[in-house]
């Protein structure tokens, strides 16, 4: 065909097809039937046209050409995390994220890896700068691409406490860059506030606000003459096209903050499913939930995705979670064709329609913060724990009506489901009486509290009640 087909049909304005919906609603008012307003604020359109759009589309800088599979290794044992992340990597992980609480034998867990083609992402819960610099010596040693994400504020955020210091840990921070100004050290945790229940709007404000205070303090004040390329750990919730809009948002806001610095404006980002609407019971329905998660952060453009096993909320590490977990992202790439295009939602009306307005709020809050004071200052007067906790609330105040619904939980539950003799973990909030130098954001999942009643009526072996 010499022809194509489109080219014998007229095409049709945005304000044909308005008034063909206002003929159907047959008197019905059009805003208040069909468009809607997301948490964040944004109005949502029945339909979106290229007529809404007076500029062309700019591209997303740094889109990856492709994404990486990635599977979490906690070092415990040294030896058994080198046979868990080889095995890994025999069965399609395309890196490794090592996690750790302690210094380790570094020969031992790194014996036998293929660093010519499998990447390293190091996230330890410790700051010590001579383990740091042995560790990075031997990955250079070895040629092998590596990620870091030493990131204190987000420790801080999470804990309430920095490692020593705010002057201490930042004095390490700089004797790390410094010595390898080409590499991704620094980095932004902002899993944590989506975890907590903040807005999207919020994530994306308070993860560049995070950025900032890196930027700010390296760059601005000169203590260190580097390209300091940030990792963002974000973390991807179940509204499907908001989030693939988040990530898209997330590079383009980066982009604007970077070339204030003078910096390189592509930033590099990890994604994992969310812990916050993950539930105990009927917990195979979590696979749904981390597949259209997953899908949000490839379509969006994520550097790399690490899955979230179906139980984890409630089992220990194990082999079939982690290889289920795995194995849903190999499918999405080797069989769903999710690797086959770049950029695929590029030119996509709605998709892009909610990337600019995300960054429109985005960066009103974002000036907001930093006219008083700044993310630091926010966070030590305990604003931007306020801020998520009245939007967690709200969200929780839905989960709790039914309005939001989370299958098998308070909805469609199954009263003979029974999961107290299968708690390997504590799988609620912590309240740990310690003392803080500021108030934590804390992650809590909206199950939590229906969970707890349904666990204490299978101790007092009554059924549940539907």
């Amino acid at each position: 065909m010499s022809e194509f087909l489109f080219e014998e049909f007229k095409p049709v304005s945005a304000k044909a097809w308005k008034q063909k919906i206002q003929y159907d609603l047959k008197g019905e008012d059009y805003n208040e039937k069909l468009v809607w307003q997301s948490p964040e604020g944004i109005h949502v359109k029945p339909f979106y046209h290229q007529d809404d759009f007076s500029e062309p589309f700019q591209p997303v800088p740094g889109q990856p050409e492709s994404w990486r599979i990635l599977q979490e290794v906690f070092i415990d044992d040294p030896g058994k995390a080198n046979r868990i992340a080889i095995h890994a990597v025999e069965r399609g992980a395309e890196g490794i994220i090592f996690k750790a609480e302690k210094e380790f034998e570094i020969q031992t867990v790194f014996k036998d890896f293929p660093f010519e083609k499998i990447t390293v992402y190091l996230d330890f819960n410790f700051l010590d700068g001579r383990f740091y610099k042995e560790i990075l010596q031997f990955l250079k040693k070895k040629q092998a691409l590596f990620y870091v994400s030493l990131d204190s504020i987000g420790k801080l955020a999470r804990t309430g406490n920095w490692f020593k210091n705010k002057q201490e840990d930042f004095k390490t921070l700089q004797e790390i860059v410094s010595h390898h100004p080409e590499t991704n050290l620094l980095a932004v945790d902002m899993s944590l506030y989506q975890n907590a229940g903040a807005t999207i709007v919020q994530q994306l404000v308070y993860g560049l606000a995070h950025a900032n205070e890196y930027l700010n303090y390296f760059i601005e004040n000169q203590k260190i003459q580097t390209p300091l390329p940030l990792l963002f750990r974000v973390s991807v919730g179940s509204n499907y096209f908001f989030e693939i809009a988040k990530l898209r948002a997330l590079r383009k806001l980066y982009a604007i903050l970077a070339e204030e610095y003078n910096l390189k404006t592509t930033c590099h980002i990890l994604a994992v499913p969310s812990r916050r609407n993950k539930t105990l019971y009927d917990y195979n329905v979590n696979m749904l939930r981390t597949t259209t998660e997953s899908m949000s952060a490839v379509l969006g453009g994520a550097d790399a995705v690490c899955n979230l096993a179906y139980d984890a909320v409630f089992h220990k590490s194990n082999e079939f979670g982690e290889r289920m977990a795995r194995n849903q992202l190999l499918i999405l790439k080797e069989e769903s064709y999710f690797d086959a295009v770049k950029n695929p939602v590029d030119g996509t009306y709605y998709i892009e329609s909610l990337t600019e307005s995300l960054i429109d709020d985005s960066l009103v809050l974002f000036k907001d913060i930093e006219k008083n004071g700044g993310f630091l200052s926010q966070l030590k007067k305990g604003i931007i724990q306020k801020k998520i906790r009245e939007n967690a609330e709200r969200e929780q105040d839905k989960f709790d009506s039914g309005e939001l619904k989370l299958l098998g939980t308070n909805y469609h539950p199954n009263p003979r489901d029974r999961m107290k003799d299968d708690l390997e973990l504590y799988p609620f909030l912590k309240h740990n009486p310690v003392k803080t130098h500021i108030e934590p954001i804390l992650e809590k999942r909206l199950a939590e509290n229906e969970e707890q009643k349904r666990l204490q009526e299978e101790e007092s072996g009554n059924s549940t009640k539907l």
